[in-house]
C-alpha cells in the first residue's frame, strides 16, 4: 500500500476543522445512518452489538463522517494480556470497555486530519455519553483495522496503541468459531489514567462497579463435578414421554442446583439465561441429547423445559439426593451445633422454607416447606425429627431463634432427639422473661442444673 503524501490544510480547510461538531445520531436519523454506512464503508454492513452508540460529525449542518461504537469483544488475546485480567474479570467486567465497529469519511470529505479530529472530539465525550444512556461510564477503548486497507494512522495519531494481530478467526455462534484468514490490527486507547491496573484489580473503583451487578450468573462447575451430581440424580424415576428425553431429568436437576449455587435467584427465564452460559463439555456432563440440526452442537434447555420439571418433580426425591452427594463430596456430618431457620421464599407468591445448618461447617442438613394453614414452628419440628433420622442428633445441641421458645419443641428435642437446646427469650414472652430473670438474679445459672442451689440451700448431687 502506498503511503499517503502529506499536506498541511488550506486556510479553508482549517475552518472546517476548528468548527466542527460532534454529536449523537436522533432516532429519526438512524435509517439514514446506516443506509451511508452500507453504501460507503468497505464492509458493507452495520452489525452493532449490546450497548451501542453512533456519531455524527458535521460542518455547518453538513454531514462529514459516521462512527459507531458498540460492545466489545468478547475475548482477545492481545488485549486481556494488556489489561491483565483473569478470564472471570473479563466477562463481568467486559461493558466497561467500548469498540469502534465503523469509523467512515463520507466520499469528498477529504479534508487533511479530519478523521483524527473526528475521533478526538468523540473521545473527549465518549464515556460521558455512555454514562449517560446507559448508566456506568468506560475505562477502554478498542477497534479493528485491516491492514489490507488501512494503514491505522488515525488511531495512531489520536493515541492509541497497537497490540499486534488478531489470530483471524471470527465468531459464528456459540463455543464455535471459524477461520476466514484475515487478521486485522488491534489497536486501543485508554479512557482513564491506569486503566488496565483498575480493570484487573480485585475490586473495581465505585463508578465502575456496577457493571458486574448486571452480569448474569454463569456455570463454574467443571464436568466432571457436574457429572458428579448428574449421577446422583439419576437414581430419580423419569416421569416425562419420550419427546422430552433430549434433556434427561437427571441433568436437568443438576442444572438447576448448579444455577442456585452460582446465584440464580429468580425464575425459568434465568435459569434458561444461565444455561446458555454452558459449554458442550458441560452439556456433555449433563447428558444433554438435543442438537442444533444445522451445527450439529449440543443445544441447552430453553424456558418451556424448565417449566415442565420445575412443576412435576418429587422435590423429596431432590433433597435425599443432594444430601446423599454432599455426603460423598464433604464426608459424614460432624458438626455439634445445629441451627435451624426459616426464610420465606424470594420472588414468590408467598410461602416459607425452614432449614437445619451445621453449625461449625455451614453445611446444609436439610429443608422443609411450611405446609399451608400451619407456621414455621410446626415445620421446625418435622425437620428436626428428618434430621435426626439421618444424623443422630444425640449430645448435640439445638439452635433456634424466639419464635420457637415453647415446651412443645424443648420436649421434642430433649426427650425424643436426646439433644440440648439454646433458645431465644424476648421481652413479649412477659411470663418467661421474668422467670429467666430471676434465675439469672442469684449469680451464674447452669441450663442442666448440675450448677444450680438445691432448695434447702445444698449442693445438689
Amino acid at each position: 500500500m502506498a503511503k499517503p503524501q502529506f499536506r498541511r490544510p488550506q486556510p479553508e480547510e482549517q475552518q472546517v476543522l476548528d468548527q466542527l461538531r460532534v454529536r449523537l445520531i436522533t432516532p429519526q436519523e438512524r435509517r439514514r445512518y446506516e443506509e451511508l454506512i452500507v453504501k460507503h464503508h468497505y464492509l458493507h454492513s452495520h452489525q452493532l452489538v449490546g450497548e451501542q452508540l453512533c456519531y455524527v460529525a458535521t460542518f455547518g449542518g453538513q454531514w462529514l463522517g459516521l462512527s459507531s461504537w458498540c460492545a466489545a469483544a468478547r475475548y482477545l488475546k492481545a488485549r486481556d494480556r494488556f489489561i491483565g485480567w483473569t478470564p472471570e474479570q473479563c466477562r463481568q467486567r467486559r461493558a466497561l470497555i467500548a469498540n469502534n465497529a465503523r469509523l467512515l469519511l463520507l466520499p469528498g470529505m477529504n479534508y487533511p486530519n479530519l478523521a483524527s479530529r473526528f475521533m478526538k472530539l468523540i473521545l473527549g465525550r465518549l464515556s460521558e455519553d455512555w454514562q449517560a444512556r446507559f448508566g456506568h461510564p468506560l475505562a477502554l477503548a478498542e477497534s479493528f483495522v485491516d491492514p489490507e486497507q488501512f494503514r491505522g494512522t488515525t488511531y495512531q495519531c489520536s493515541g492509541w496503541t497497537q497490540l499486534g494481530l488478531t489470530q483471524g478467526w471470527a465468531r459464528h455462534a456459540k463455543d464455535y468459531y471459524v477461520a476466514h484468514g484475515l487478521p486485522k490490527q488491534l489497536w486501543v486507547k485508554c479512557l482513564v489514567k491506569n486503566a488496565p491496573k483498575k480493570l484487573s484489580a480485585p475490586t473495581l473503583p465505585e463508578a465502575w462497579a456496577k457493571v458486574e451487578g448486571k452480569v448474569l450468573p454463569r456455570c463454574t462447575a467443571k464436568s466432571a463435578q457436574l457429572k458428579s451430581l448428574t449421577d446422583h440424580f439419576a437414581q430419580i424415576p423419569e416421569y416425562r414421554s419420550a419427546h422430552g428425553l433430549g434433556y434427561p431429568l437427571a441433568g436437568m436437576l443438576t442444572l438447576i442446583a448448579a444455577a442456585v449455587f452460582c446465584g440464580v435467584a429468580r425464575g425459568k427465564k434465568d435459569l434458561a439465561a444461565f444455561a446458555q452460559t454452558l459449554s458442550q463439555a458441560q452439556l456433555r456432563a449433563l447428558r444433554v441429547r438435543h442438537r442444533n440440526k444445522l451445527t450439529g452442537q449440543l443445544t441447552p434447555p430453553g424456558v418451556t423445559t424448565f417449566f415442565r420439571i420445575l412443576n412435576e418433580v418429587d422435590e423429596a426425591a431432590i433433597e435425599l439426593a443432594l444430601l446423599a452427594w454432599q455426603e460423598q463430596v464433604l464426608g459424614p456430618v460432624q458438626d455439634q451445633l445445629i441451627a435451624v431457620d426459616g426464610k420465606a421464599l424470594r420472588h414468590s407468591q408467598g410461602g416459607e422454607l425452614v432449614s437445619a445448618i451445621g453449625g461449625e461447617s455451614g453445611r446444609w442438613l436439610g429443608t422443609v416447606r411450611t405446609p399451608d394453614k400451619t407456621n414455621e414452628i410446626t415445620a421446625a419440628r418435622t425437620l428436626l425429627k428428618r434430621v435426626h433420622e439421618r444424623h443422630d442428633l444425640s449430645g448435640k445441641v439445638v439452635v433456634l431463634d424466639a419464635l420457637h421458645t415453647n415446651q412443645e419443641t424443648a420436649r421434642l428435642i430433649v426427650q425424643e432427639l436426646g439433644a440440648d437446646y439454646l433458645f431465644t427469650v424476648k421481652t413479649n414472652q412477659e411470663s418467661l422473661h421474668k422467670t429467666v430473670q430471676g434465675l439469672l438474679k442469684g449469680g451464674a445459672f447452669s441450663p442442666s442444673g448440675s450448677g444450680a442451689p438445691s432448695r434447702d440451700g445444698g449442693d445438689q448431687s
